[in-house]
């Protein structure tokens, strides 16, 4: 099976070099019973990639049972992991079987897991480790046959250090640990997380998709996204709904965003200044102007020349190679991109050309090895 199918198959959206190879020890990994822990930002869609290494197992056909251990109050938490019997506890009026239970023969989700309190985490050890544990109430043991998938978005050796999280425990669930970047290091996959969101949302409430302009990718890609691939979600939900054009509203999405307009597009739209003569005012605005169009001709031509000086030394090379415009834009962008070993900011910086100007480019002539 290839990346591309396994993406497909398990609705893993993205084409980044990072989630390609967060995707290929996936599938090594998947058909074993060993741990997996999946460490990320809040938002970064860790379970979908649980679900992928589910679904990917010989456990597929079994349940994966899904656990926010930071959701469920302390008191109750060994309860609902391990289940109880009748009169357990005040409250207990019938029996119950727990999470543990529940997935047996299956995969079992701990998700937020450094939230777990220390004496659970003893109990959780032991279950781990035999494959066995004690239901609430009960006078034998249960056993069960469960493979674990764990998830935070804390750094659990950090956590060790503290005191807040057992050390033997973390040893034994980090056999093979995923690191999710975050969607702000990883900004080519925002536009095909764009499309399947706009699509998805459109299909399933019967609503015309609108067109996307590069004014409103050009938010979306300078935007920080601190709630991740949730946030980017919701947003693109809400914008959908609330646009009436036939295009997506940039005011929209800065609305959504709380994004307010920068001060320099501010003062380009207002050029008249206060306090001086028609003239005067006349004449800096001229100025203004001149200087804004010499910027957008030079960042214009440093473009369709495709090369810069920085990254070619001789540039009369490039001119006379016979190269088209496209083609020779693409070798330097190749080249600029392995010149700062695959750090885009850097590559912007030594083409001279914004990093969202490159993110497109990348795009639109599919170097998708960087």
């Amino acid at each position: 099976m290839t990346i591309e199918q396994f993406q497909k198959e398990n609705g893993i959206i993205a084409k980044s070099r990072e989630i390609r190879e967060i995707i290929e020890v996936i599938m090594q990994v998947a058909p074993t019973d060993i741990s997996v822990l999946i460490f990320g930002e809040s938002g970064v869609g860790k379970e979908v990639f649980a679900r992928a290494i589910h679904n990917s197992s010989h456990r597929s056909s079994r349940q994966l049972v899904s656990v926010n251990c930071g959701a469920i109050p302390e008191g109750i938490l060994e309860s609902e992991l391990f289940g109880h019997k009748k009169g357990s506890f005040t409250g207990a009026v019938d029996s119950r079987k727990g999470y543990f239970e529940l997935a047996d023969k299956g995969t079992l989700f701990l998700d937020e897991i450094a939230e777990m309190p220390l004496v659970t985490q003893v109990k959780l050890l032991r279950a781990i480790e035999l494959q066995e544990f004690m239901v609430l109430g009960a006078e034998t043991v249960t056993k069960v046959d469960v493979r674990f998938i764990a998830a935070t978005n804390k750094d659990l050796q950090e956590q060790v250090e503290k005191k807040k999280f057992r050390q033997d425990l973390y040893f034994r669930l980090k056999a093979v640990t995923l690191n999710i970047p975050p969607l702000r290091k990883r900004k080519i996959d925002i536009d095909v997380l764009v499309d399947h969101f706009m699509k998805k949302i459109c299909q399933e409430n019967n609503i015309r998709i609108p067109r996307m302009t590069s004014e409103v990718m050009d938010v979306l890609l300078d935007y920080p996204w601190p709630g991740n691939v949730r946030e980017l979600k919701n947003t693109i939900e809400s914008a959908v709904t609330l646009n009436r054009d036939i295009f997506l509203s940039k005011e929209l999405i800065m609305s959504l965003l709380r994004i307010q307009e920068p001060a320099e597009e501010k003062q380009r739209n207002l050029p008249m200044a206060l306090g001086k003569n028609p003239q005067d005012a006349q004449n800096e605005f001229i100025y203004r102007a001149l200087f804004e169009l010499k910027k957008d001709i030079l960042e214009i031509k440093a473009i369709l020349q495709g090369y810069s000086p920085k990254v070619f030394v001789n540039e009369e090379k490039v001119l006379t190679s016979g190269l088209s415009v496209k083609d020779a834009e693409k070798n330097a962008i190749i080249a600029a991109l392995t010149k700062a070993r695959g750090n885009k900011r850097k590559a912007s910086r030594l083409l001279d050309i914004s990093e969202r100007t490159l993110y497109r480019k990348i795009k639109e002539y599919e170097i998708y090895d960087w």
